[in-house]
């Protein structure tokens, strides 16, 4: 089998890989993004909490500390550069009892530390005047306004699409199967190509510790621990304006109330400890810590508002920080440990991996040219009615709605599959068909048929979000012993 080289392999294509697959994207380096799953984000990222937070969370001891505010500084021009949503809406961390004051001193001062701007801490009335349906018996809180939401799979997406416009190659459905040390860097080997890079860079998430086994290199372990999040009626929009978070713990930001960039409001999540990196389940038991934990917080939260659930699961270092860096392996590095802050921090992070690249010997030439503009996606809720109207008169699939809840129409169908959406959770994350209150009841079909269509597929041969998640079987198929 014919190898095919490159400068930089990065293995893994959440939010990580993708940002440093765009930071190499400026520079004249040949770049490929390997992602085991169907598409970009589907691992953690795709489950995250959606928050850039407000830069004073981790202390500036601690790498990812340092890295949160270098990285929140970075998304908004990211995201207008992108054209994927961006709100600046603020975060409140609430006390509930004298004894957790000390934790808002500390939050203060991981701010003075890092010059992170605004953050203030706010007494009783002040908070329940900004957020009023908050509980009676906060005590303070510390108001950042600095923090922001986005959706983290659009930043996948639009990261990955504009590095691959600029060059990069991105490979999808492309486990790696087995890495080899080479005199002038690695071999890796996929089930469908045999590829060499000089430099391989870990981003694999939960599975990091099986990329730095298959290199030969089994000095640390990547534990699990999984987040169980509920998102509620979007009829609840506006219950609260700003990310309100508990007074956090050593491991965890705790259960926290957030207005999403869409907005309805998602409560989460858990931290649980699980042995499967995959173990993606909900269940009853995390469903009552986070809805008792929401209500802790803002008492009108009621489980009949809970229209969807699920889980993600993030890689944890026994030190609880980031991994960063080469390794004991010439060319092998490590992206590894990226847990909260992670998605903040991904800028940041892409910047520092790219400088440490530099430094380990990888010519950094600017492109001649500026990156290419990635168009972005058409969101018909987010018209006007003379807009929709004239995008109805041009194209008139802009006028068929396939998905009630959320306005989708089969004009955004259309967009988000030639822009790379595969699966049916692909479509859902590009255009939120699926995600209102009925979860797909009325659009689920629709949206396959449309994906069987334009990609010339038999409707059996669709999923849910790639593998074996098939969502219906040939009669035939069905009728065999």
């Amino acid at each position: 089998m014919e190898r095919t080289s490159y400068d930089v392999a990065i293995v893994g294509a959440g939010v990580v890989g993708c940002a440093v697959a765009h930071e190499l994207a400026r520079y004249q380096v040949r770049t490929v993004l390997i992602e085991r799953a169907a598409e970009v984000g589907f691992g953690t990222s795709k489950a995250n909490s959606g928050i850039i937070h407000g830069g004073h969370q981790a202390g500036a001891a601690t790498l990812k500390g340092r890295l949160e505010w270098a990285g929140n500084q970075r998304w908004g021009a990211l995201c207008d550069e992108l054209g994927f949503g961006f709100a600046r809406v603020g975060g409140l961390t609430v006390a509930l009892a004298e004894e957790e004051l000390p934790v808002l001193d500390r939050l203060l001062h991981h701010a003075a530390e890092k010059g992170v701007p605004g953050v203030q801490r706010w007494d009783r009335r002040r908070i329940l005047a900004a957020e009023p349906n908050l509980t009676p018996g906060v005590v303070a809180g510390v108001w950042a306004p600095t923090t922001a939401v986005i959706n983290p799979y659009e930043a996948c997406f639009g990261l990955a699409a504009a590095a691959a416009a600029a060059g990069v190659v991105v490979l999808t459905d492309t486990p790696v199967m087995q890495l080899r040390q080479l005199t002038d860097g690695w071999q890796l080997d996929t089930p469908h190509d045999t590829l060499s890079a000089r430099f391989v860079l870990n981003a694999a998430g939960v599975h990091a510790t099986d990329v730095a086994q298959l290199a030969g290199l089994p000095g640390y372990r990547t534990r699990a621990r999984k987040g169980e999040e509920y998102l509620l009626d979007k009829r609840l929009q506006g219950l609260v304006t700003r990310v309100i978070y508990p007074c956090p713990s050593a491991t965890s930001k705790g259960t926290l109330v957030i207005p999403t960039y869409d907005g309805t409001i998602m409560i989460g999540p858990t931290a649980e400890m699980v042995d499967d990196p995959d173990d993606t389940s909900t269940t009853s038991a995390g469903a009552e810590r986070v809805l008792a934990a929401a209500r802790r917080l803002v008492p009108g939260i009621s489980e009949r508002d809970v229209i969807a659930e699920f889980a993600g699961v993030r890689a944890v270092l026994d030190d609880e920080d980031f991994r960063i860096g080469p390794t004991e392996a010439p060319g092998l590095f490590d992206v590894a440990g990226i847990q909260s802050p992670g998605l903040t921090a991904a800028p940041a992070i892409a910047e520092l991996v790219v400088h440490q690249l530099r430094d380990a010997g990888l010519e950094l030439r600017p492109r001649h040219d500026p990156l290419p503009t990635v168009a972005p996606p058409l969101r018909t809720a987010r018209l006007s009615v003379l807009e929709h109207r004239r995008l109805a008169d041009a194209d008139p699939r802009a006028a068929h709605v396939v998905c009630r809840c959320e306005l989708v129409t089969e004009a955004e169908i259309h967009d988000a599959i030639v822009h790379g959406a595969r699966t049916l959770d692909g479509l859902k994350f590009r255009t939120r068909a699926g995600m209102g209150r009925c979860q797909g009841g009325f659009c689920s079909t629709r949206c396959m048929e449309q994906l069987a269509n334009e990609l010339q597929v038999p409707m059996t041969a669709v999923t849910k979000r790639g593998g074996a998640s098939w969502l219906v079987v040939d009669r035939h198929e069905e009728s065999q012993p």
